[in-house]
Formats: structure tokens, C-alpha cells, sequence
């Protein structure tokens, strides 16, 4: 392998048939030790039944030099259920995305163009095999008869029937769309310095882009992401709809960045209770696979709950100033930019007294509904007010974890100033206003009555006293309340319409930016993909 990649910025890898990971392994171990490597890595695997976690350490022993990589891997082997699970090792630069499923139904699904493709015995469509190759693409066929062998040989592959292998190389000349062609990094601007525009920086940055962050407030976070603490957990319903597969990969991506970047004190991996008493009915997904996000479960007052295992409470300022710490991101606050002018192939971003802020390759707004003040054309952008209630002043009894349902309850986490409690919030569509409002406090007391009876007795009086504080913020929603991600002409992509789930989607659209710019596979199943897709809006 280190041969095949010598040159390449990043190197893409095809497998079918996980099994117990030794080729991801190998593959990887052979990258660390390239001091030529590529900047990425990209390992897409397709497994209709995933091992277990301690499977993949047991297979491992065999092979000491994998041990420690083997053990990384089961870190984040969990909750394979059907679809797409995104693993990033190494500071995002060695990226395993497992696809769980049929090898017909997951070729489908994947959208890149492989450098070099593994083939297990098991049958697979040739057709939709070519799709994914590039020119010069080779394949090594496990187990290769010389019907499988033929059936490349129709698509385009020159075949070596003595080795079992075969490279795409056909007589034609192949029609790929905007999705097959690979960006070069660059210069970036990411306007807006909120999880949004953190996530998509950090993404870029990893990429080799130098990216200079726009912000027209203060500093970082300034913000809905100014939130003091907030609950990262899976979207759950009876029939696993789209918003719960979309949240489940989401929630991994942010899991997987707060291991590792931020500190204890700025996250706990706590697991959440979700108040369940208006739909009683069991999670759809109650094997193993499926329990590690979700199990029936009951809440201190008895009441029926979902139990989310998968689950944290973050500080989101912690983990956005965590995301901008990459050498080749510069942040530039006290800066609001005005409008976007073409220049040639490039932008530039123009001030409000009419100086060139910078002119770069490429533009991405992450600003919220703030973006709508420079985009040269309108989006479904709606603000979405939300009021949050807290105090330092915790009373005895209080439970161990997170709870959320109709609002969220923190009962104990570490802010500024010391532990407190949180609970919320409200949302308000079409409201712009930062203001304090009592009425707020009360909704949000309301709230936590039918989220926790016992707890909103406890702080009842921390709400008729007026002794609590507020936190309030202006969120950014789409009509569909899905984000809105990709490219509105060239050179100029969004991210932004997180909601209230900036935790959940931030991270995982700024890798999906990254990986559509760069004709990576997605951390995402093409349909899950194209219902994020800001495409979905454009006239």
C-alpha cells in the first residue's frame, strides 16, 4: 500500500467483508508507519453482520503489532445497527466508516471514488462496483472465481484471471458528475464561529486547507453555542425515522470529538433518561446493537422512560474553542461581513465600510439565520428563540444523570462559577430577542413538572423567589427542521439550521462538507445525505 499512495493527499480503500477488521488493522498500521503517508486515510467497509467487540480483540492477539490498534477500534465498536457508523482515529485522519448491511444495498448507498478496492467472496453487483472506482483502481478479489472474475471483465475491468485481481481501466471514457471531482485545499472563510463554523473549520483544516473563521461578535461562541451546558443524546421514535438515524450518527461523531479534545471537566459521558409517559412502547431496535442507544427504562418517579446510554452533557463554548485550536485555522472576531463578491474562482468577503475582509477559494456560512443578511440568495431560515433556567444553589435528592423529553434537566454539571443546575427551553419561532422574560422561567418550570415532579417540587421555590438565572439565545431552523448542508453556487457552501440540536449535527455537517468538497465517502448513507442536503430547497 505505501507504494500505491506515495503522492496522494488522501488514499480511499473499498472493502467488503469486515470480518474481524484485520485488514482495516494492517492498513492502518501501514500508514503510521509511513512517514510518506497520505494526509488522510478513508477505509469504507461493508459487513452484513458485524463481530463483536471482544471477537475483534480475540482475532487481534494473534498479531501483537495490532493489539493497541485493535483495542482502539472496540473503543468505538458499538451500536451497529443497519446503515452507515463513522470511526475516526488518529485526529481525524484515519477515518473508518462501516456500512452495515447487504453488499447490493450499501454499494448503493456509498458516494466516492475508490483508489483501491478488497473483495470477499461473497456476491456483489459489478456494475455498481465500477460506479465507485476511479481510473487505475485496483481490485483484489478474495476467493475470486472465474464467473466473478468475468463479470468485472464486462465492466470495464482489465482482468488478471492468475492473480485474482483485475483494474478499472475500461475502453470508454466514463461520465462522472460534480460528486466525483476531488477539491485541492486551500483558502477558506467560515463565517461564524459557533459549533457550526468550529466543526466545518476544524474539518477543512484537517484537509490541509488554511481557514480563517469570521466572526462578527466578540469571540467564539457568542451565540446559541454560548449555551452553558447542553445534552447531546439520540432522537428516539417507535418507527426509527429519519431524524433518529440521522441523530445516531450525529451523536457518535460529537462522542467520538469530545473524548478527544476536551477535558473532564467540559463533558461526561453520563447517559440520559428520556421521559417517555405520552408513548410507553419499547424502542424498535432491542438486540444488542440497539440497546447500547436505547432500553426501556423508568424515571426516578416511576414514570416510563427510554434509557439513552449514548448520551453527555457538553459545555459547548469548551468544545468550540477546542475546534478552533488547529494551527491552520485563524479566528477574526469583531468582523461582520456585508456581502460576498465573485471574484474570478475566488470570493471575497467585503465589510460594511467596504474594505476586503479576504478573498479565498472558498466560503462557507455558518452564521445561522445571520447568514441571510450576505447570501446572495434566500434560504428557509428561521430564528427560534430559546430561554434556559439554572442556579448555583442545588438541593439534596437530586438524580445522578440527565433528563430530557418535553425540555431537558441537568441536574448537576460544572459551569462557570461552579456545579448547577439547568433546565429548558423554551422556543420561541420568530423571535430575535435576547431579553430575560419570567414567564419563560415559569414555562420552563412547567416543563420539568412533567420531566420530573420531584424536581421542579425541589426548585419551586428558586422560581417564585425569582432566584434563578437565564440564558437566552436565538437558534437557527430550517421549514423541515433538518440542516441545511452543500454548495449554493461555486465556491460558496452552508452549514447551518442546526436547531436545538447544534451538538448532535454540528460536527458530523462539517465532516459531510469536508467529504462532498473532497469526493470522500460520506459518514452517511446517500439518502440520509441528500435529506441534509441544502439541494432540497433550491429552486
Amino acid at each position: 500500500m505505501p507504494a500505491a499512495w506515495a503522492g496522494h493527499e488522501q488514499w480511499r480503500v473499498l472493502e467488503t467483508g469486515f470480518g474481524a477488521g484485520m485488514n482495516f488493522l494492517a492498513t492502518w498500521r501501514a500508514w503510521k508507519e509511513d512517514p510518506a503517508r497520505p494526509r488522510l486515510l478513508h477505509f469504507a467497509s461493508i459487513e452484513a453482520r458485524p463481530v463483536s467487540a471482544d471477537e475483534l480483540l480475540h482475532s487481534a492477539a494473534n498479531f501483537p503489532e495490532l493489539l493497541e490498534l485493535a483495542r482502539q477500534l472496540a473503543r468505538q465498536w458499538y451500536g451497529l445497527l443497519p446503515g452507515f457508523h463513522r470511526m475516526s482515529f488518529e485526529d481525524g485522519h484515519v477515518l473508518l466508516t462501516l456500512c452495515v448491511g447487504a453488499a447490493p444495498e450499501m454499494l448503493g448507498q456509498l458516494a466516492f471514488e475508490a483508489d483501491s478496492v478488497s473483495l470477499d467472496g461473497a456476491a456483489f453487483p459489478a456494475k455498481s462496483l465500477a460506479r465507485l472506482c476511479r481510473r487505475g483502481t485496483r481490485i483484489v478479489v478474495r476467493s475470486a472465481t472465474e464467473e466473478r472474475l468475468r463479470s468485472l471483465a464486462t465492466c470495464g475491468f482489465s482482468v488478471d484471471h492468475a492473480r485474482g485481481c483485475a483494474t478499472w481501466d475500461p475502453p470508454w471514457e466514463p461520465r462522472r458528475g460534480p460528486a466525483a471531482v476531488r477539491a485541492k485545499a486551500g483558502t477558506c472563510a467560515v463565517i461564524g464561529a459557533g459549533l457550526a463554523g468550529a466543526s466545518v473549520a476544524a474539518s477543512l483544516a484537517r484537509r490541509g486547507w488554511k481557514v480563517l473563521v469570521v466572526e462578527a461578535a466578540g469571540g467564539p461562541a457568542s451565540g446559541a453555542s454560548g449555551l452553558p451546558a447542553g445534552l447531546l443524546a439520540p432522537h428516539q421514535s417507535p418507527d426509527d425515522n429519519l431524524l433518529s438515524r440521522l441523530s445516531r450518527a450525529g451523536v457518535r461523531a460529537t462522542l467520538c470529538q469530545a473524548e478527544a479534545v476536551l477535558p473532564p471537566d467540559a463533558w461526561g459521558a453520563s447517559g440520559v433518561l428520556e421521559h417517555r409517559s405520552e408513548d410507553p412502547r419499547p424502542p424498535p431496535h432491542a438486540d444488542d446493537a440497539g440497546a447500547c442507544w436505547t432500553r426501556a427504562a423508568a424515571s426516578p418517579d416511576g414514570a416510563p422512560a427510554w434509557w439513552h446510554e449514548k448520551a453527555a452533557w457538553i459545555r459547548p463554548r469548551a468544545l468550540v474553542r477546542a475546534l478552533l485550536q488547529h494551527p491552520a485555522i485563524e479566528c477574526r472576531a469583531h468582523t461582520r461581513v456585508r456581502r460576498l463578491v465573485p471574484a474570478g474562482a475566488a470570493w471575497s468577503l467585503e465589510a460594511f465600510d467596504g474594505a476586503e475582509i479576504a478573498r479565498v477559494n472558498l466560503v462557507v456560512a455558518a452564521a445561522a439565520f445571520d447568514s441571510l443578511s450576505f447570501l446572495p440568495l434566500a434560504l428557509p431560515l428561521h430564528p427560534v428563540r430559546g430561554q434556559v433556567s439554572w442556579s448555583h444553589d442545588i438541593p439534596p435528592g437530586m438524580p445522578a444523570f440527565p433528563l430530557n423529553g418535553n425540555g431537558h434537566f441537568l441536574p448537576r454539571v460544572p459551569i462557570e462559577g461552579g456545579d448547577a443546575w439547568l433546565c429548558g427551553s423554551t422556543y420561541g419561532r420568530g423571535d430575535t430577542q435576547r431579553d430575560e422574560r419570567a414567564q419563560d422561567h415559569m414555562a420552563n418550570l412547567e416543563r420539568l413538572r412533567t420531566l420530573l415532579p420531584s424536581a421542579a417540587l425541589a426548585l419551586e421555590p428558586q422560581f417564585t423567589q425569582r432566584l434563578v438565572q437565564a440564558w437566552t439565545g436565538v437558534r437557527c431552523a430550517s421549514s423541515d427542521r433538518r440542516p441545511l448542508v452543500g454548495p449554493i453556487a461555486p465556491g460558496l457552501w452552508v452549514s447551518t439550521a442546526m436547531g436545538s440540536r447544534g451538538l448532535t449535527f454540528a460536527l458530523l455537517c462539517g465532516e459531510l462538507v469536508a467529504a462532498r468538497l473532497h469526493a470522500e465517502p460520506l459518514p452517511l448513507e446517500k439518502r440520509l445525505a441528500d435529506a441534509i442536503g441544502v439541494e432540497r430547497v433550491l429552486s
